[in-house]
């Protein structure tokens, strides 16, 4: 069961190391339910703060799956990113995963131009067209590789746009522009590969939906924006 959740868990945060921050500007909060097999079973929160030319956010995730009472799989997460000028420069997280700790710290070295990954599953260097998952910034849609929010590890992956479609969140209608995501590499295990159907409202910048399916069919849902 744990290893085909897995996936859902590694692409839970998402942006890019440009990422038009200024689309954001005078946003404070975006909260998303999670939701597996039509039940609401935790939250991914996201908070926006501007302060000269730097802005952060900071993510909390949580959620638990269970069987027969029986918790059989759980996430427990705090990250935080840095912008200046529209530029990643530092990202950390801390996650425990069914009580096992994972962490990322990155930092953007500005004399080799190029991220600096201390990760529980990779340490080493990244170039500046990588995206650290979230689901608020857009950016993820133009991006050819990301760096997992939970370990630092590098995957490639391809973004296919599949079309504008009507979908209703919470009883409101939102125009949405369909992707799907995908890794580029499908020689890789099962529980190690991407693959999301997203929604994106052009409107107001915002993902509204993701959806997945491995044992189970998984979504996160816009609830409320400020």
């Amino acid at each position: 069961m744990r290893k085909y959740i897995y996936p859902l868990v590694i692409f839970l945060f998402a942006s890019k190391a440009f990422s038009h921050t200024s689309h954001y500007e005078g946003l404070k909060k975006i909260e998303m339910d999670v939701v597996r097999n039509g039940e609401v079973i935790g939250y991914t929160n996201y908070y926006f703060e501007k302060e000269n030319d730097i802005m952060t956010v900071k993510n909390y995730t949580k959620f638990k799956v269970k069987l027969m009472g029986v918790t059989v799989f759980s996430i427990l997460s705090e990250a935080t990113e840095k912008y200046e000028n529209d530029n990643l420069i530092y990202f950390k997280s801390n996650t425990f995963q069914n009580n096992k700790e994972k962490y990322v710290n990155l930092n953007y070295d500005k004399s080799l131009k190029k991220f600096i990954i201390d990760g529980s599953s990779y340490k080493g260097e990244a170039s500046l067209d990588c995206i650290i998952g979230n689901w608020w910034n857009h950016k993820i849609f133009t991006s050819s590789k990301q760096i997992s929010p939970l370990s630092g590890s590098i995957k490639e992956q391809i973004v296919t746009f599949i079309g504008k479609e009507k979908i209703n969140i919470n009883n409101k209608e939102y125009l949405t522009e369909h992707y799907k995501l995908k890794s580029k590499n499908q020689n890789l295990p099962d529980d190690k590969k991407l693959n999301f159907d997203i929604w994106y409202n052009p409107e107001n910048n915002l993902i509204i939906k993701v959806s997945y399916s491995k044992m189970g069919n998984w979504e996160y849902r816009l609830k409320n924006f400020e």
